[in-house]
C-alpha cells in the first residue's frame, strides 16, 4: 500500500491504482433525492475523494456522472483524476448482453469509459427491462457460463470501454474456476464483498492475497439494514462496546477506527453516506495508525453476522460456502 498525498492507493494485478478509500454511492430507493446524489459527489470531490463506486441496480448513475462532470468542468479535478467502478447487473451476464449493460452505464454516466467493471453478482438472472424479470415460466434465475461472461468482459477492456474488471460477491470457489479458466487473458483485479468487523473475511482475504486480485469491502461500517435483505436484530457494527472503547482511546469514531482496521489489513474501503458530515469523517483515516494490540483486540470480537443477505435461494449462492 503506497500513500500519494493524503490518500492511500492499492495497486491492482493490471498495473492501475485504486484509491483505497471510496464513496459507496447506493441508495434505497426514494431514500435519497437526485439532486441530494449530485451535491454529496460534489462535496466528496472537493475534500479529496477520487473513488466512487456505483452500479446500474442503484439507479442514480445520471447523478454521479452529472456530479463528476461538473467537478471537471469547473477544473478541480481531470477525468483520469477520478476512479470509477461500475458494476454488470445480473440480467446482462449472458456473453451477448454484457457490453450492452456496459453501454448503458457509459450513456448514464456520459463517460468514455470506466476505471473498473466487475460482474455485480454470480447470480445470472433472466435478461428483461426490470431489475428481477421473469420468464415466460415464472423463473427468476437464468442458466450462463460466467466464464463466457467473462471472455466478454475481457473483450470490453480490449476495446477501451473499461480500464479494469473484476467481479463482487464471489466467494473462493467461483473466484477460482475464472482464475483456473483456460486461455484466460485477464485476471480479475479486485473481488468487492462484504466486510467488517462482524464480517471479517480472513479466508477469502488470504485467497485474493495469495492471487493478487484487492479485496474491496462493501458496508464497511455495517449496513444501513434495509429491510429486504437484513436481518433487523442483527447487532449494529457502530454500537459495538470494544470498538466504542479503542475509539475513545484514539479520538475517533467508531466508523473511522471500523475503517482503519480494513486499510491496515490491505482492505480497500467503499464507505457511502450521503450526509456531508460522515462523508468528510470516513475520508479522515489516513493520519492515524491502529496499534497490533487494538487490531488483535477487533480480530477477537467473537460476533460473526452479515447484513446482506440477496439471492439466498439461488442453487449457487456466493454464502453456501464457507468463504
Amino acid at each position: 500500500m503506497a500513500q500519494n498525498d493524503t490518500v492511500m492507493v492499492l495497486k491492482m494485478n493490471d498495473g492501475s491504482r485504486m484509491p483505497a478509500v471510496g464513496l459507496g454511492t447506493f441508495a434505497p430507493n426514494g431514500s435519497v433525492q437526485k439532486c441530494d446524489c449530485v451535491k454529496a459527489v460534489k462535496y466528496a470531490i472537493e475534500i479529496g475523494y477520487r473513488h466512487f463506486d456505483g452500479a446500474f441496480f442503484y439507479g442514480n448513475e445520471n447523478e454521479v456522472g452529472e456530479a463528476i462532470r461538473e467537478k471537471i468542468k469547473d477544473g478541480t479535478v481531470k477525468r483520469e483524476d477520478i476512479f470509477y467502478t461500475g458494476k454488470l447487473w445480473c440480467t446482462y451476464l449472458r456473453p451477448e448482453l454484457v457490453r450492452k449493460g456496459l453501454e448503458k452505464s457509459l450513456k448514464s454516466l456520459q463517460f468514455d469509459y470506466i476505471d473498473l467493471f466487475i460482474i455485480h453478482w454470480p447470480v445470472p438472472l433472466q435478461p428483461g427491462d426490470d431489475l428481477y424479470p421473469k420468464n415466460e415460466s415464472g423463473e427468476l434465475y437464468d442458466n450462463v457460463d460466467l466464464l463466457a461472461t467473462w471472455e466478454a468482459l475481457e473483450a470490453c477492456k480490449d476495446a477501451g470501454l473499461v480500464k479494469s474488471i473484476g467481479v463482487s460477491n464471489f466467494n473462493a470457489r467461483q473466484l477460482g474456476k475464472i482464475l483456473n479458466k483456460p486461455g484466460l487473458k485477464y485476471k480479475p483485479v479486485c473481488n468487492q464483498v462484504e466486510c467488517h468487523p462482524y464480517l471479517k473475511q480472513e479466508k477469502l482475504l488470504e485467497f485474493c492475497k495469495s492471487n493478487d486480485i484487492v479485496l474491496v469491502a462493501y458496508c464497511p461500517i455495517g449496513s444501513s439494514r434495509h429491510p429486504n435483505w437484513t436481518d433487523q436484530s442483527t447487532p449494529v457494527v457502530l454500537m459495538d462496546p470494544q470498538l466504542s472503547s479503542i475509539a475513545e482511546k484514539y479520538s475517533r469514531t467508531v466508523a473511522q477506527i471500523a475503517l482503519r482496521y480494513l486499510l491496515q489489513r490491505g482492505i480497500a474501503v467503499i464507505p457511502k453516506s450521503f450526509n456531508f458530515g460522515r462523508i468528510k469523517e470516513n475520508f479522515q483515516v489516513f493520519d492515524f495508525t491502529l496499534a497490533e494490540e487494538d487490531m488483535n483486540l477487533i480480530n477477537n470480537i467473537p460476533i460473526k453476522t452479515r447484513y446482506i443477505n440477496m439471492f439466498t435461494n439461488y442453487p449457487d449462492c456466493p454464502f453456501l460456502d464457507e468463504y
